[in-house]
């Protein structure tokens, strides 16, 4: 029995389905949305596990959806922070060059950090990183003042209020368990009731390629779960770090790499790693779910992926079982760092689309099937860029979906 019905019903409560709801309830008043989310509370998950970084846009390849939402988001974001009184600094990044090999890359991130319309990068020598990380060591710097950090969950939180105020609905402890499509309707089974809505936005983040399936759209892409796990700088240590330091990415991974982050707490990350979680929901090194570990080796894009990126993948794995290992590659950034600086910190879960032919998807990816729309790839930086990929999201909603 159908307990409500609705115009449009949102699946997932982290930082973009919240975003996406609030700028449905804001841009379309007399909607009646729904919001359902599986946890007890919104952002249990990536928006509530991350480095809080408000990012700059400087990695991303231009003319991405990822490097046009960027820019613009961040400025958004701070406004956002600054509006509602959310803790947040705009403490600037260096991006350290530790070897000769890595100095033309910094040239080159800096040329692509303007293409896509970041100001204020500026190369600067050795001794002008000391003044800035005096901690820090390398040959050279990119300096990029524009970067931030804020709290992503209180963000979220913020989200969440701002979409009840405007008549939204939203309903946690909700997993949804079935979704029937009708000619006139489509129906939201969770295990909270079951809804009715004319429309579908799936951002379920680590489990939207089943509700893909589960609304009976086959998806492009696998979802597949990167373990992420930081260590915090003791107390005492934390003066090591005065700002965010990151290093060169190396273009032959996916991955940044690992670096330290001030968070507006005061605490100083370091990391993350990045290593294959055996359960989409995997926080600990001993986590594993047998239906997500099938499903992955079943999946022949992944065993295209592990050929690629094996070895790296390996060093991942090592790193994460080997503190030494892990202090050594902090210690290419800031030398003075031992073990016994550092103690276990957060650790987060990253979904990242996977394609068939074992590519890892690098740009924000959605698409519309009648009258759902599933949000399938919206990696770092979709916290940071969460209220313009909001926008774009319910701009496509408008288009393809009929909402008015």
């Amino acid at each position: 029995m159908v307990e409500a019905r609705y115009n449009v019903v949102v699946i997932g409560g982290g930082i973009v389905g919240l975003a996406v709801a609030r700028e449905i309830t804001r841009r379309f008043p007399g909607l009646r949305l729904l919001l359902v989310e599986k946890e007890e509370r919104v952002a249990c998950h990536q928006s509530g596990h991350n480095s809080g970084v408000i990012h700059s846009a400087v990695y991303y390849k231009p003319g991405s959806l990822k490097a046009r939402l960027c820019v613009a988001g961040a400025a958004e974001m701070i406004a956002f922070c600054r509006e509602h009184d959310i803790p947040h600094k705009v403490c600037g990044k260096v991006i350290v060059a530790t070897s000769k090999e890595e100095l033309p890359r910094l040239e080159e991130l800096r040329q692509r950090g303007e293409a896509n319309g970041v100001i204020g990068l500026r190369l600067i020598s050795r001794e002008e990183v000391r003044e800035i990380e005096p901690h820090a060591s390398g040959l050279g710097a990119l300096l990029v003042p524009s970067t931030g950090v804020t709290d992503y969950a209180l963000v979220s939180e913020k989200y969440a209020q701002l979409t009840a105020a405007q008549g939204g609905t939203i309903l946690t402890s909700a997993e949804v368990t079935s979704i029937h499509r009708r000619p006139d309707e489509i129906i939201v089974q969770t295990r909270r009731g079951s809804f009715s809505t004319n429309s579908l936005v799936n951002c379920a983040g680590l489990f939207s390629d089943r509700i893909s399936r589960m609304a009976g759209d086959e998806p492009p892409v696998m979802i597949v779960p990167f373990r992420g796990e930081y260590h915090t700088l003791e107390p005492a240590r934390a003066s090591l770090v005065r700002a965010l330091i990151y290093p060169v990415p190396d273009p032959r991974f996916p991955f940044l790499g690992v670096h330290f982050t001030r968070r507006v707490s005061g605490k100083v990350d370091a990391g993350p790693n990045a290593v294959l979680a055996f359960q989409r929901e995997g926080y600990r090194r001993t986590d594993f779910k047998l239906q997500d570990t099938l499903s992955l080796l079943a999946f022949p894009g992944f065993w295209r992926m592990a050929s690629r990126h094996g070895r790296m993948g390996c060093q991942e794995f090592y790193r994460s079982f080997s503190k030494p290992a892990f202090v050594g590659a902090l210690r290419r950034l800031v030398p003075e760092v031992c073990n016994e600086d550092l103690v276990p910190g957060v650790t987060g879960v990253r979904a990242q689309a996977l394609r068939g032919d074992g590519t890892l998807v690098d740009d924000f990816q959605f698409f519309s099937v009648k009258k759902v729309l599933h949000v399938l790839n919206v990696p770092s930086p979709a916290a940071t860029a969460s209220l313009t990929i909001a926008r774009t999201i319910v701009d496509t909603a408008t288009t393809n979906l009929g909402l008015v």
